[in-house]
């Protein structure tokens, strides 16, 4: 799909810069209808040529461009609502293969306006559409319009005209790339104003199909996060606590009903609300700031304890009193709380699909956020439910010897290993360098090689019973675990150990890093040897002094610096909204980045620049900025990129990758977490051929 787009850009583009005739299929026809003196309605006409088609302003944020309209504010008059439109075509667009509305051969927009000043005036603005036919698209294309309007001999004063430059409805082309935000804030109202003035439309029908992809995609990300390194160590929590009590079918089944219900409760109304409430931007607390980033390693700790048998976890003698009185009941409060507790500790895992999902709800848009939060936390419930609603499936395991109590032992291990997770997130956030990645390796080498001992009877607890031999599963597990071991042991001195990127602290946050120097050493050396990289930066980046690029890459660390040095040099920008615990951020470094090809074009192509958008370093307040999509004000430099991620496109979910030209408008499409190396190396041709074709 991606390819298709890439190909469709390029289309789109090479009529551009061709000598061949310039298609214009769409005229536009600008008409005023006054029937009372106090107000007036504006006809704003599309008519296309055979065969072309202009989209609705109803577009979803990831489709074309939306048609838009943008007023100059006056004192003379006043907009009533929205642009209105007639009664569009929905069926599926083979040039973006998604379902949308347009308008064929002919479109009629209306705005209705307020009259407030005496003398007749002028309505002055710019519409941008977008056309298409069944092969090819044109770019986005602005038309100025001006309206002669009678005034209103009944108006109270007579008052100057003060233009000031205002949107309705959508957005200016100098504001192209924030389309996506204005066209999600107008989503819900449009909607409601065009089914009241031209009757109901059948774009029910595309947005029930719209839903159902939405709420299918949310559903395989449900699945894809169980195996994430915050979910997974939680199933044997799950399983410790369903298996306490299996003197009753009948009560257990129906806390793991409760259980998965709670799961899905928790994940759509408390996470819709606390978008709504808070923002999108509190999914970003939740995963890299220190308090529940330090809580939840504790809580790994504890339960790590707890299974290698220094304590058993139980419930304060009150709680459990009142659980007894409960006991008809099932404990559905229990298992409320465990819900509750898989849902805050894997928050910093699920955070990207779920913060995408944020930002919608943010900006007001709730039905898609819900059936969104639907589906992730239906997919995320599933496999938990299931072990709960079904103990036997574990408790047919041996109940006497040791046996089980080894099976705990290594859930143990795996828990404390697991948990580090969570402090590196914190200390690689708040620059603590207590965890640098070497400390990180050295500490998972000792865990799993106490495991791998552990496993062949040469460590022993003290509530472990003797074994007298080793059976054939355990050492095989034995051999597994001492090869993961050995296997990290080159990862102290720089090797990427690329099947852990995901779950290490990444290779910039080592003191020593073989690896980065040699391909440092390379690129001098492939820049002439004259001391310094092919990147050929025009000033030291700011925050370099603990921001590192992987890899040995030059770049910096500050969208303002890095855009005047892209100027200076004439070179695209490549933008990585980054963040110190994205999880499938690292797995891109490691697995793509890596790759020579991508490289050699990151090095020798592009202003490289990562954005940070989690990190908690404050700046000073002449650099604080106030957003302008919740009206806050950032202090840190984390909040600040997240802000600007969020506002210029509409995305909140790391990695994603954008590519500019100097002046900062987009080469194409941006892209996300995708391991397809080709893809990659594609996506920055893509965007050096069109800056080439842009200087000529």
């Amino acid at each position: 799909m991606k390819k298709i787009l890439i190909g469709l850009l390029v289309l789109v583009l090479l009529p551009l810069f061709s000598l061949s005739q310039i298609l214009d299929p769409v005229k536009w026809t600008f008409k005023v209808e006054q029937t009372k003196p106090e107000e007036a309605t504006l006809l704003l006409i599309a008519t296309a040529d055979k065969g072309w088609h202009v989209y609705s302003q109803d577009i979803p944020p990831k489709g074309p461009i939306p048609t838009t309209f943008t007023f100059e504010k006056s004192q003379r008059y006043s907009l009533v609502g929205k642009v209105l439109e007639g009664k569009p075509i929905v069926e599926n667009d083979p040039n973006f293969d998604m379902v949308l509305k347009s308008f064929i051969d002919k479109a009629v927009f209306k705005q209705k306006i307020k009259i407030t000043s005496r003398k007749d005036f002028v309505v002055k603005g710019v519409v941008n559409f977008m056309c298409c036919d069944d092969k090819q698209c044109i770019p986005p294309n602005d038309v100025d319009f001006e309206f002669h309007v009678k005034g209103n001999p009944n108006a109270t004063e007579q008052v100057a005209e003060v233009p000031v430059p205002d949107t309705a409805g959508g957005i200016s082309q100098d504001s192209l790339n924030s389309a996506a935000v204005a066209a999600a804030k107008a989503d819900s109202g449009a909607k409601v104003i065009e089914q009241a003035a031209f009757g109901k439309t059948d774009a029910d029908k595309a947005a029930d199909q719209s839903l159902l992809w939405f709420f299918l995609i949310s559903f395989v990300a449900g699945l894809a996060a169980i195996i994430t390194p915050c979910v997974f160590p939680m199933i044997p929590m799950t399983v410790t606590f369903f298996m306490h009590d299996t003197t009753s079918k009948r009560k257990a089944r129906l806390e793991a009903i409760v259980y998965g219900l709670s799961i899905i409760v928790i994940y759509t109304v408390i996470g819709t609300l606390v978008a709504v409430t808070l923002g999108a931007n509190f999914a970003n607390f939740l995963s890299t700031h220190w308090i529940p980033n330090v809580f939840f390693f504790l809580i790994f700790v504890v339960f790590a304890a707890s299974f290698l048998g220094m304590f058993e976890i139980t419930m304060p003698s009150w709680i459990v009193n009142k659980a007894d009185k409960q006991a008809d009941k099932g404990g559905y409060g229990g298992a409320f709380f465990m819900a509750f507790t898989l849902v805050l500790v894997s928050f910093s895992c699920t955070g990207p699909i779920v913060g995408a999902i944020l930002v919608k709800s943010a900006g007001g848009d709730i039905l898609l956020p819900i059936i969104g939060m639907l589906g992730f936390s239906l997919a995320f419930a599933l496999p938990f439910g299931l072990f709960a609603f079904f103990p036997s499936w574990l408790s047919g395991l041996p109940k006497s010897g040791g046996w089980l109590n080894a099976v705990k032992v290594v859930l143990g291990f795996l828990e404390l290993a697991l948990g580090l997770k969570f402090l590196s997130i914190a200390d690689q956030t708040y620059h603590w360098h207590i965890l640098d990645r070497e400390v990180y390796l050295a500490i998972w080498i000792v865990i799993f090689f106490l495991m791998g001992m552990y496993l062949i009877g040469k460590l022993k607890f003290n509530h472990d019973s003797d074994l007298p031999y080793i059976s054939v599963p355990r050492i095989i597990l034995a051999i597994i675990v001492f090869s993961f071991v050995v296997y990290m042991i080159p990862g102290m001195w720089g090797a990427p150990l690329k099947k852990l990127s995901g779950y290490l602290p990444p290779t910039t946050y080592q003191d020593f890093d073989m690896n980065a120097i040699v391909q440092k050493e390379v690129a001098m050396i492939n820049a002439g040897g004259g001391g310094q990289s092919a990147s050929g930066l025009c000033d030291k980046p700011k925050y370099a002094d603990f921001l590192k690029l992987p890899h040995g890459l030059d770049g910096y660390y500050d969208y303002e610096q890095a855009l005047a040095c892209a100027k200076k040099q004439n070179k695209p920008i490549f933008i990585d909204f980054t963040g110190h615990g994205c999880v499938n951020c690292r797995e891109m470094e490691a697995n793509v980045w890596s790759d020579p090809k991508v490289l050699k074009r990151l090095r020798e192509n592009y202003i490289v620049t990562a954005l940070y958008v989690d990190d908690k370093t404050g700046l000073p307040e002449n650099e604080w900025i106030t957003s302008k999509y919740d009206k806050k004000v950032k202090k840190t430099i984390g909040k600040i990129f997240a802000d600007f991620q969020i506002t210029r496109f509409n995305v909140n979910s790391q990695p994603y990758y954008v590519l500019l030209d100097t002046s900062g408008h987009l080469l194409t499409s941006p892209r996300a977490y995708d391991l397809d190396i080709d893809a990659f190396v594609e996506f920055l041709d893509t965007g050096i051929e069109n800056f080439n074709k842009q200087q000529k």
